[in-house]
């Protein structure tokens, strides 16, 4: 029978685009041009070809086995209970770092539309963390059309911002291309782990996708070349105008567009900009909060958040965690004024890690020598060497890798009392 959810495959592509496309474009062709200078470009083309795979391979476990747990339920199926804690506490509490990031985005962008001093930053990127709680609190998700329109927002933004630059471009700035090193390329290679994140996130949906193993694929195909085209064509924007130096401000795609299309031109980028912020966070924010219901409902967190957990359902408890972690890790940030980058990094790496594990997950759960087994084969030998590039930035996934063993280890103590 085919499965009947609410979302089709213009929907499913579009939730696609906005979850990894989302708020990368608005810093990372910056960030990876500082730490790489020229050579980012390269980077992006090594992450774009590593995703391939791995977004096949995520589409491919998500079409099969739909749940709200998402990588974490994939991993509990095969590789048991104590691999998925780890794996929901990774993406939950790591990846929750991402929160920050995006706030501090929104509030930056905001900025640069009205003028705001620099002390508001941090308030308004809370709003915009709360305002996503909200609609998702009261179960209002954006519409389907909507949908569509912030991806091709998305696009508008990138065929703008390239075309406007592109009277600017000196092959002049391609030189030295490796200023910084091969070190270099892996830190940007680090870093462009969150330019082309999203994949996994999409599969705590998937249960509400209409005809999962038709729609997931194909909605998967067609983000892989939207997302991968637009990158490369941001990063050689940015390296070709700005060169080495396009990491000097947090609102790269402003300065980008001011080049060439002054006055108008970054007021409309910044708006869009404001737009794509909040149309990521209504795909994470749920997203989280279904991850957190699952997580109470499988035993890994407390029962007491499980309610919600079941598709089409409302998950307010989980929603509630949320909220608590996202302003948190965003107060802390604002509070230290610590480097945006390191968020980045420490989000990251945490997504690192699910992939490892996910990807072992499905090369055990998949069907042998089919499509999906070969690119989660694939998918383990570059999870790999990201985590090996992310070196010391696992701190943190480490760290929460021993609270889900030691959660194990009383759990089962417990029981051999009893």
């Amino acid at each position: 029978m085919t499965h009947q959810g609410r979302i089709g495959l213009p929907s499913a592509s579009a939730l696609y685009i906005a979850a990894v496309l989302g708020t990368g474009i608005l810093v990372l062709p910056g960030l990876a041009a500082d730490v790489a200078g020229p050579a980012s470009i390269l980077a992006v083309a090594i992450v774009f070809v590593i995703s391939i795979p791995l977004a096949g391979t995520f589409a491919a476990l998500a079409a099969r086995f739909p749940d709200a747990g998402g990588v974490a339920t994939f991993v509990r199926l095969a590789l048991g209970p104590t691999a998925a804690r780890m794996t929901g506490y990774w993406f939950f509490f790591g990846c929750g770092f991402g929160a920050p990031v995006v706030a501090t985005l929104g509030g930056e962008y905001l900025a640069a539309v009205v003028g705001l001093t620099r002390e508001w930053i941090g308030v308004v990127g809370a709003a915009f963390l709360l305002l996503a709680i909200g609609l998702a609190w009261i179960g209002l998700r954006v519409s389907s059309g909507v949908q569509l329109g912030l991806s091709a927002l998305l696009v508008v933004v990138v065929v703008l911002v390239v075309a406007s630059a592109a009277p600017a471009a000196d092959p002049a700035n391609l030189e030295p291309f490796l200023p910084h090193g091969w070190a270099g390329v892996g830190l940007a290679i680090s870093l462009f782990v969150w330019a082309f994140a999203g994949w996994e996130a999409i599969t705590h949906w998937a249960s509400e996708f209409r005809n999962p193993r038709r729609t997931l694929p194909l909605a998967t195909a067609i983000a892989v070349v939207v997302v991968g085209a637009a990158y490369l064509a941001l990063q050689v924007a940015t390296v070709m105008v700005s060169g080495a130096r396009g990491g000097s401000s947090l609102v790269p795609l402003i300065d980008l567009v001011a080049v060439t299309l002054p006055g108008f031109g970054p007021a409309v980028v910044a708006g869009i900009a404001v737009i794509v912020v909040l149309g990521v966070l209504n795909v994470y924010i749920p997203a989280f909060g279904n991850l957190a219901a699952s997580l109470g409902r499988d035993g890994d967190l407390p029962r007491w958040f499980a309610p919600g957990a079941a598709g089409g359902e409302v998950p307010r408890r989980g929603l509630l965690l949320t909220a608590v972690l996202c302003l948190g890790y965003t107060a802390i940030r604002f509070a230290f004024d610590l480097d945006l980058e390191v968020f980045v990094l420490i989000h990251t790496s945490s997504m690192v890690a699910v992939y490892l594990l996910g990807m072992v997950a499905a090369v055990r759960l998949l069907d042998r020598f089919t499509v999906g087994w070969w690119m989660a084969v694939v998918s383990v030998v570059l999870v790999g060497g990201l985590v090996v590039l992310a070196g010391a930035n696992l701190l943190i996934p480490a760290i929460l890798a021993v609270v889900a063993l030691v959660i194990t280890l009383v759990t089962r103590k417990e029981k051999a009392v009893v």
